[in-house]
């Protein structure tokens, strides 16, 4: 696997770096507000597969009409429901001074790490001091800085998804927001160097389908209901770094990124590629809403701190990887390679998407929008291995498994882009005791988004 990033890394550097440079103007005015909200719902078809847990539990702990306890798909069998409802607010006062607040309202989808966690949740507050180029674009100016306050997604981040589902490596290394600190400065038009200095999210772990599953909920508290039937099941949990709790510095991750942005003289061609790397510590525990478990080290050492994977050693957590985002007119690539090292566990994976945007002819739609805007089938693969075992006794073994997962669906735009569907079957297998197993889901999405300007 790590050879497989390393020649992704090159390659990708090659590609770019034979494209003429192209800038892209701003010819932004301001002051100027942006304001709206989207909604999101759903149909999900989740197959209904369970694997026994090889921890012995007590007998009162057990659910009603089984023997054992089991890792169960979260919620299986089909479902309507709405996972989220977002309201946001961009202002731009100066070119060189801006900002961001996005909420999210039920967030089905994200709650984090449990069912149980907050209703709502603060995705995005930040302001940010000077101009930030977008990954695929040339600044029209080089040598510019920008500081970034708050909170916000890391830089490496893919922020144009053209499915509705995560691959495995954004699942576990990049899906939620952190808190801090991040800066970055253009080094003439062609090369920009990226660094941050964060709280770092809490290691815990997650199902990479739509729902998260559930660990630790209160439910399952010793001394509470005997024989819990919880409404929603662990799923087949991997690690990844939730969603930040609170806003301290006890452990802080630095960032550092690395990246050459070119282009076409057209501008029919442009291209990203960006090297980085994060470190922290690992705190013994961190307290998390929604579950009596603890992130980072305590939920490696399973329950008690007695079962910990025998090549857990130290507290040191990190990652280094290779993004490289292409765009050939309506055609978008975005590749990511990951490797890191989490208290002596090592897992390495990689991922890529591509779409293909086809515009459709005008057909009169409500109030004079078009109809169908476009239609955009996309492809992604993805696939986590990790490198470790675990201990006979850990109650979750689905965080050593080697896990593929392949996304194929379509997104068609509707209204002029306020109405958008998305179609599209999540192919997840994982490697269980030598054997290949499967939790696939099929998952339709209808969005429907407003926003004003002023």
């Amino acid at each position: 696997m790590r050879y497989r990033g390393a020649r992704f890394a090159v390659c990708g550097l090659i590609v770019l770096w034979t494209m003429p440079v192209v800038a892209q103007p701003d010819t932004s005015e301001t002051p100027r507000y942006q304001f709206g909200f989207e909604v999101k719902g759903h149909y999900r078809d989740s197959d209904d597969v369970q694997f026994p847990s090889p921890l012995p539990f007590r007998p009162d702990s057990i659910p009603p009409g089984q023997d054992r306890v089991f890792l169960r798909t979260v919620e299986a069998g089909n479902h309507v429901e709405i996972s989220v409802v977002t309201l946001w607010l961009e202002a731009h006062w100066q070119p060189w001074l801006s900002g961001k607040l996005k909420v999210d309202l039920i967030d089905r989808y994200d709650r984090n790490p449990t069912s149980e966690d907050n209703e709502w949740d603060v995705d995005e507050a930040w302001v940010r001091f000077g101009q930030e180029t977008d990954p695929g674009d040339v600044p029209d100016q080089p040598w510019r800085a920008y500081l970034k306050v708050g909170k916000f997604p890391k830089f490496e981040r893919q922020d144009d998804r053209h499915l509705e589902s995560y691959g495995l490596i954004s699942t576990s290394f990049n899906r939620a927001e952190d808190f801090g600190f991040e800066g970055g400065v253009d080094l003439g038009r062609r090369f920009y160097v990226k660094t941050s200095f964060t709280k770092g999210n809490p290691l815990f772990y997650r199902d990479p389908n739509a729902l998260a599953g559930d660990h630790g909920i209160e439910i399952f508290r010793p001394g509470s209901a005997p024989n819990p039937d919880p409404e929603f099941e662990s799923g087949f949990p991997s690690l990844y770094d939730a969603d930040i709790e609170d806003y301290d510095f006890q452990h802080p991750e630095i960032g550092v990124g690395l990246g050459v942005r070119l282009g076409s003289e057209s501008g029919f061609v442009s291209g990203d590629f960006l090297a980085f790397a994060y470190g922290r510590d690992l705190a013994e525990s961190v307290d998390l809403t929604g579950t009596f478990y603890g992130g980072d080290l305590d939920i490696l050492r399973g329950p008690g701190n007695l079962f910990p994977p025998a090549t857990l050693s130290g507290d040191d957590k990190n990652e280094w990887g290779a993004n490289l985002w292409l765009y050939i007119g309506d055609f978008t690539f975005f590749g990511q390679a990951v490797s890191s090292d989490t208290a002596g566990l090592r897992r390495e994976g990689w991922e890529t998407e591509v779409s293909y945007a086809f515009d459709l002819p005008y057909v009169a739609g409500i109030g004079g929008r078009q109809l169908f805007s476009y239609i955009a089938p996309a492809l992604r693969y993805s696939e986590l291995d990790p490198e470790f075992r675990t201990h006979p006794l850990f109650p979750a073994p689905s965080i050593m498994w080697d896990w593929e997962k392949i996304d194929a669906g379509v997104r068609i735009g509707m209204l002029d882009d306020m109405v958008d569907l998305t179609v599209e079957w999540n192919d997840n297998t994982f490697v269980r005791a030598g054997r290949e197993e499967s939790a696939d889901e099929f998952l339709a999405t209808i969005r429907w988004e407003m926003d004003w300007s002023r």
